[in-house]
């Protein structure tokens, strides 16, 4: 696709997504973003039928042409009414108009009208840009890890490591939520950590360290390659051991009690 015209971010609007033709361009935007076919796409009748139900679908437009989208429907959890974010989506040109974050804000003022105070989503742990977006911008925290949550076959290129997902919460009107969005400041950095239960080693193999070593420890990390996406295309066995060395250490971690509330930088804060 041709990189856009110069654009202001004045131009650039995000709103309810409310006619047919605009719910079309949805799909589009998903082939663009996500390399996926027809198949993986979600069907415009069900976005019509989801809109209608009251979900929160939102686009940002560059004019009348569908440059991103958030869809997000509503969700009962243990009996608590939750808008559930099944996507969020901006095309690789308009990538640095903040467009993601700005999604995230509309979706959490509409929720919040609603009077739902919390949205859940799920993300690949192994994208360190979506942990530091999810985690360091928007104060998301996470208690479930989904071992291939969408299945093994799919059609997209970025899921050929398997669909491992963490299931993340995001506290609306929480204190947590309210400072990360007001501070603006970055994932702090591991430096601070003493125990790894997963350590990127000499060669980029993960390096698992005995769980049972988390017993006593009130946090603990676990590291990630830089760019897992890379990774994968360049080496597919060894982003399949990060795939299993992070999924075993998740799932321990999350079973003994353990909450992922963070996404550390690696290195000195200095």
């Amino acid at each position: 696709m041709p990189m856009p015209n110069v654009v202001s971010k004045a131009a650039l609007d995000i709103r309810n997504l409310e006619s047919i033709e605009e719910l079309r361009q949805v799909p589009q935007v998903e082939k663009e973003v996500w390399a996926v076919d027809d198949r993986d796409t979600i069907p415009v009748l069900l976005l019509i039928a989801a809109k209608e139900a009251g979900s929160i679908l939102l686009g940002a437009f560059d004019d009348r042409r569908l440059i991103g989208f958030s869809c997000g429907f509503p969700g009962l959890e243990h009996g608590e009414l939750t808008i559930h974010s099944h996507m969020t989506a901006v095309l690789p040109a308009y990538r640095n108009f903040n467009l993601g974050y700005q999604l995230k804000l509309a979706q959490r003022e509409r929720a919040l009208a609603l009077g739902i105070h919390k949205i859940t989503w799920t993300f690949d742990p192994l994208q360190s840009r979506n942990a530091h977006f999810n985690f360091a911008k928007l104060g998301v925290v996470a208690e479930q890890y989904k071992v291939d949550f969408y299945g093994r076959e799919s059609t997209s290129v970025l899921h050929q490591n398997g669909t491992d997902r963490l299931w993340v919460m995001w506290q609306l009107d929480s204190e947590r939520v309210r400072q990360r969005l007001t501070s603006g400041a970055g994932s702090p950095h591991s430096s601070a950590l003493n125990l790894f239960l997963v350590r990127c080693g000499e060669r980029r193999q993960p390096v698992r360290a005995k769980i049972d070593c988390a017993a006593c420890a009130r946090e603990v990390g676990i590291q990630i390659p830089p760019d897992i996406s890379s990774l994968s295309e360049n080496d597919s066995a060894l982003a399949w051991e990060w795939r299993l060395a992070t999924r075993h250490a998740f799932q321990e971690c999350l079973s003994r009690g353990f909450l992922v509330s963070d996404f550390l930088r690696a290195g000195s804060p200095d």
